[in-house]
């Protein structure tokens, strides 16, 4: 039997992101950041794939990244509002991961199940910087979701693709609490 973590539990019931919009500088060094990197990585991976990977993106790459944005936005016909609201996670940041998918050939683990497992990346990701006192927050985005803009921004392959911006930095505002959502709604009970 698993020995008891109250902390963990107690960490994990009253978690919250912190909207990228609050987070201030400075953000963690490479020496702080590879211990959640390492935290991330230990997420379950059937069939030991590691369908995932991660570009970590520092404060001199968000202005190109904001640029591009912009380019692309125009180019397919968004409006300024949600050009504007695509490139503030890189106008106003400072440090983000973004956990690459890597889709991996497997008769055994169906593309599917990789995609979870990256998925799962990205909210260990986050819950071990928050645990690490960090502020951080899980975003995407339209130009994260498509193609053309991922491979000119991260070199992205055709097997891979942007599951989450994961942004870290220090905590700025304390944003009011949010309603969760009421658990007993939510679950059935099968016992037969």
């Amino acid at each position: 039997m698993s020995l008891k973590n109250p902390a963990a539990l107690e960490f994990l019931q009253t978690r919250r992101s912190r909207p990228a919009k609050t987070l201030v500088a400075p953000a963690p060094t490479r020496d702080e950041l590879l211990p959640l990197l390492m935290a991330a990585a230990r997420s379950p991976d059937h069939g030991k794939l590691e369908p995932w990977r991660f570009i970590v993106l520092e404060k001199g790459a968000m202005p190109r990244l904001s640029a591009l944005t912009q380019e692309f936005g125009a180019t397919l016909g968004k409006t300024p509002e949600e050009i504007a609201k695509a490139r503030s996670q890189f106008d106003m940041g400072h440090l983000a991961v973004a956990v690459i998918e890597v889709q991996k050939p497997s008769e055994k683990v169906p593309a599917i199940e990789q995609t979870y497992s990256a998925g799962a990346v990205c909210l260990a990701l986050l819950n071990a910087a928050l645990a690490a006192g960090w502020g951080a927050n899980w975003l995407s985005g339209w130009q994260t979701h498509n193609p053309r803009f991922c491979q000119k921004a991260f070199g992205l392959k055709d097997n891979e693709r942007v599951v989450g911006l994961v942004h870290i930095a220090t905590e700025g505002a304390t944003p009011p609490e949010r309603p969760r959502p009421d658990v007993a709604t939510l679950t059935e009970w099968v016992s037969a």
